[in-house]
C-alpha cells in the first residue's frame, strides 16, 4: 500500500499546510501564483517541509507543463533533453496563441504555459550541470524551481543564483503538526476506518522535528505495529509517548541519505565531536559510511566542526579536517573511511573553543546595528595624488618598524574603539594569545597612546 505521507500529499494550495510566510494571503509566492506571472526561484529548507509538494501544486494551479529532474540521477544530457522538450512546448503554445489571434507579448506567453522545470536537490548539481541551465532560465524557455536542503549561497553558482529568488521554508510548527495529524486521522482512507485516539503528542512531535513526512511515517508505523486495546466491545488504538517510542525502537527508521535520518545522524555525529566523545563520533561515522553517505558531505561537516567547535584551542584541527576533505575527494569509498576516521578522532579528542565563531557573530551583529562606518583616514589606501592630498594613509604606522612588530594605533572606526569581539576561552593556546595581546596593548585596546 502507498505510504501515508504519499497518500496525504496535498494537490491544491488550499490544502497545503505550513509556510504561511510564503503562501499565505498577500505573500510573494501567493501573488505570483494568483497573477500567473511566475519567475524562477529556489526553495531552501530542511526535509519534509513541503518543497517538492509546493512545486507540484504551483504547476497544477497554473496548468503549466511540468518537468522534474533529480540532481542525484540526472546529468547534463538530461537537462538539455528537458530544455529541448520545453522549447518544443513553447513553439506549440505560441502557434496555438497565434492561431487564436492572441497578442504574443512575453506576459501572455508566460501566463499561457511557460514550462516549469523542477530540480530536486539542486545543490548536488555540478557546475557544468548548473551552467547548462543558464541560457534557458535567462531567455524564459523554462521557469526553474529548485529545491535544496543546503545553503544555496554555497552550493549554487552565482550566475544561476542571480537569476533566481531564494525562498526559505521553515520546519512545521506545533499548530501545523496538529493540523496535519488531525487531517490524516479524519481524511485518510485507511486511518479514518480505524478507532485511533491520540492520548499524548510529545514523542510524536519530538521525533518528527518539524518534518511533515517524518510525522506521517511515524503515525503509519505506530498504526501498523501497536496493538489495539479493548474499550467495551470496541478495539481502540491509543497512541501515546510509550507506543511511539516502542514502535520506533522495534522498527528503527532506515537511514535515508536523501533526507529523513540523514540530518539526525549528522547532528549526532557533530554533537559527539563537540562533546569530546570519540567512541560515539566513530559510531555515527560508521552509520553514515555503512549507508553509503556522500563522503564529501561528511568531510564538509568536519571542516565546519574544526572551525566552529575546536577553533583556536587547536588550529591544527582545521588543517587535519581540510586534509581529510582533500583525501576523500581523491579516493572516495571505501578507503575514504580511514582519513575520515582519523579526522573524527582527532577533532573529538581536541580541546574545544568557539571563541572565533562567537567573535564573528558578535562583529556581524555590530555591523548590522551600526551600518557602514567610515574607515579611519590613516588606514585608507592612497593610490592617487588626490587621495594623498585628502589625507588618505597619513600618519599610518608600519608595525614592522617598531619593537615586537607592534605599535599602538586605532584600527576600528570612530565610535567602536572600545568594542571587543574576540574573548579568549580557557584552553592553553588561547590563554597564550590573550596574554600576548595584553602584553602588547595593556588594558586599552582603543589605539590611543
Amino acid at each position: 500500500m502507498m505510504p501515508l505521507a504519499e497518500r496525504m500529499r496535498p494537490k491544491r494550495l488550499s490544502d497545503y499546510i505550513g509556510q504561511k510566510h510564503l503562501v499565505g494571503e498577500g505573500t510573494v509566492l501567493r501573488q505570483m501564483i494568483e497573477s500567473g506571472n511566475l519567475s524562477s526561484f529556489i526553495l531552501w529548507g530542511p526535509p519534509g517541509v513541503g518543497k517538492t509538494t509546493l512545486a507540484h501544486i504551483i504547476a497544477s494551479e497554473l496548468d503549466r507543463p511540468f518537468y522534474t529532474l533529480s540532481a542525484v540521477t540526472s546529468g547534463v544530457k538530461d537537462v538539455r533533453d528537458v530544455i529541448d522538450k520545453a522549447k518544443r512546448s513553447n513553439q506549440l503554445m505560441r502557434s496555438g496563441l497565434f492561431q487564436s489571434g492572441q497578442q504574443l507579448d512575453e506576459k501572455t506567453v508566460q501566463n499561457q504555459g511557460n514550462p516549469i522545470l523542477f530540480i530536486d536537490e539542486i545543490h548536488r548539481f555540478s557546475k557544468s550541470q548548473q551552467d547548462s541551465l543558464l541560457g534557458a532560465v535567462e531567455d524564459g524557455t523554462i521557469t526553474l524551481i529548485g529545491a535544496t536542503t543546503e545553503n544555496p549561497s554555497f552550493e549554487v553558482i552565482s550566475p544561476l543564483l542571480s537569476r533566481c529568488a531564494v525562498y526559505v521554508l521553515k520546519p512545521l510548527g506545533k499548530a501545523d503538526m496538529l493540523e496535519l495529524m488531525e487531517r490524516a486521522l479524519t481524511e485518510d482512507k485507511v486511518l479514518k476506518t480505524k478507532n485511533i485516539k491520540i492520548a499524548e503528542q510529545d514523542s510524536l512531535f519530538r521525533y518528527a522535528g518539524g518534518d511533515a513526512r517524518k510525522l506521517l511515517n511515524i503515525i503509519d508505523l505506530v498504526v501498523s505495529t501497536a496493538k489495539p486495546t479493548k474499550d467495551g466491545d470496541e478495539d481502540i488504538l491509543i497512541i501515546n509517548n510509550k507506543t511511539v517510542t516502542d514502535s520506533l525502537q522495534q522498527n528503527p527508521l532506515a537511514y535515508d541519505k536523501d533526507g529523513e535520518m540523514h540530518y539526525d545522524i549528522i547532528s549526532a555525529f557533530i554533537k559527539s565531536i563537540r562533546g569530546s566523545d570519540p567512541d560515539a563520533a566513530i559510531y555515527w561515522l560508521a552509520r553514515m559510511v555503512a549507508a553509503g553517505e556522500d563522503p564529501k558531505f561528511i568531510a564538509r561537516r568536519l571542516v565546519i566542526s574544526a572551525s566552529e567547535d575546536i577553533g583556536l584551542a587547536n588550529p591544527n584541527a582545521l588543517l587535519i579536517a581540510n586534509s581529510a576533505f582533500d583525501a576523500v575527494s581523491k579516493i572516495g569509498w571505501p578507503e575514504g573511511r580511514i582519513p575520515l576516521a582519523m579526522a573524527t578522532v582527532y577533532l573529538a579528542t581536541s580541546q574545544k573553543s568557539n571563541s572565533a565563531y562567537l567573535a564573528i557573530d558578535s562583529a556581524l551583529s555590530t555591523v548590522k546595528e551600526t551600518g557602514n562606518m567610515p574607515v579611519p583616514l590613516h588606514l585608507r589606501n592612497a593610490p592617487t595624488e588626490l587621495m594623498e592630498e585628502l589625507g588618505y594613509g597619513e600618519n599610518y604606522k608600519y608595525a614592522h618598524d617598531y619593537p615586537n612588530h607592534f605599535v599602538k594605533q586605532q584600527f576600528l572606526p570612530d565610535g567602536l574603539t572600545d568594542y571587543h569581539f574576540w574573548h579568549a576561552q580557557g584552553s592553553p593556546a588561547e590563554k597564550k594569545m590573550a596574554d600576548w595581546m595584553k602584553y602588547l596593548w595593556g588594558e586599552d585596546r582603543s589605539g590611543k597612546e
